[in-house]
């Protein structure tokens, strides 16, 4: 028997390991930078295994380094382990025991996968060339993210390249998706108060309504897009907030805005940013009234370097992993994810495993309904197992 058929036997008969640690993560879940508990399960399990194991960043970030002890170059596998603030609407018998707090992403299932590949790898150690480096990374989903601490610890200290995965509920259990080049949106935040003053409803010539102004600028800022930006090109702005609250016969003084802003290309970025400005500085001479506001730029754009993503991707393929149904470029995806910072330092894919339940229902990500078909877990680990085995011994 090959390397390679022995891992994936190794894998195969790990299924229900995976299954178990991604059940448990799931009932136990703790949102981006409080991942106290679910670092210490990460650690643990690794405490007899032959590898060297560290903390990195300034959150619950843990490497943990796979060396053969051979010549050869060194690889990088990333997956994230923080939850989401989502009240879980799901009747399982592994459902959230953490009010407010769920697992609606998959990271879950990330680390779990992560976890046994990365066991099974330890155990074969002897028989690879160079290194593997295992990048458990908290705090994806919140700013500023958790790869960029762990980048600035060291995390990608000689390493080579970097692979990451994330599972899909949009996509078909059994398929596995990718992308050349820009392949993810890039993410900034915004937050605008406008302050003007309150008054009696009865006698609004007096007052300058915040209210009002806000609401003009969340129209103005649909122009943003169909007059600033080239059609083919992508962008979108979301105001999620919108804090005017207060009562029926009371002009507001002030009001609260945030919003969400993706691009698809950097330069895109730049020009939201500018004409939010823009549109922040009219309305205050419009209307009198006082503005107060912060953008912040987020995650980057994630970048498939097209080389190395192609490689990976025929490496699957000629795996002819039993589990796999189809290799298809599913195109660019809206999300942002900071995966993409470990990816402007090296030369990196970003992979997408399907994982519908295919019971007639949609359970987007960062839902409360989310689901998975757990089956995509050991299709993520003998993907990147495959790929792992044949990138180090070209």
């Amino acid at each position: 028997m090959d390397l390679e058929q022995e891992l994936m036997q190794r894998l195969t008969q790990s299924e229900d390991d995976i299954i178990q640690i991604r059940r448990h993560l799931h009932e136990h879940p703790e949102v981006s930078f409080k991942e106290k508990e679910t670092h210490a399960y990460i650690k643990n399990f690794y405490h007899d295994l032959d590898c060297i194991v560290r903390n990195c960043g300034t959150g619950y970030g843990i490497l943990v380094d796979i060396d053969s002890g051979k010549p050869g170059p060194k690889l990088a596998l990333r997956a994230d382990f923080d939850a989401l603030s989502i009240q879980e609407n799901n009747d399982l018998s592994f459902k959230s025991q953490n009010p407010g707090v769920m697992h609606a992403c998959g990271h879950d299932g990330h680390t779990a996968y992560m976890m046994v590949l990365a066991k099974n790898l330890i155990a074969l150690k002897n028989q690879l060339k160079g290194s593997i480096r295992i990048i458990h990374q908290p705090a994806e989903e919140v700013y500023p993210g958790g790869a960029k601490s762990m980048i600035k610890d060291g995390a990608l200290k000689d390493v080579d390249n970097v692979i990451g995965i994330h599972v899909m509920s949009t996509m078909p259990t059994g398929a596995i998706g990718y992308h050349l080049g820009d392949s993810q949106t890039g993410r900034s935040n915004f937050t605008v108060t406008f302050t003007g003053k309150g008054g009696h409803a009865s006698m609004p010539q007096l007052s300058n309504d915040a209210i009002v102004a806000g609401s003009y600028f969340v129209t103005a800022l649909q122009t943003i897009v169909s007059r600033r930006i080239e059609p083919a090109d992508h962008a979108s702005i979301t105001v999620g907030s919108f804090d005017g609250v207060g009562t029926n016969n009371v002009i507001k003084e002030s009001v609260t805005l945030k919003g969400d802003v993706r691009i698809m290309r950097e330069s895109t970025r730049t020009v939201i940013h500018k004409q939010l400005k823009q549109i922040i500085q009219g309305i205050e001479s419009t209307f009198g009234v006082k503005a107060d506001y912060q953008i912040i730029t987020d995650v980057p754009v994630l970048y498939n370097d097209p080389k190395f993503t192609a490689q990976t991707v025929e490496d699957i393929k000629a795996a002819n992993i039993p589990e796999v149904t189809q290799v298809t470029d599913f195109g660019a995806q809206d999300p942002s994810e900071d995966f993409s910072y470990f990816a402007l330092k090296r030369p990196s894919t970003f992979l997408y495993v399907g994982c519908d339940v295919n019971d007639g229902q949609t359970h987007p990500h960062h839902s409360p309904n989310f689901l998975m078909d757990e089956r995509c877990l050991l299709i993520a680990a003998k993907a990147a197992g495959t790929a792992t085995l044949r990138y180090l011994f070209k």
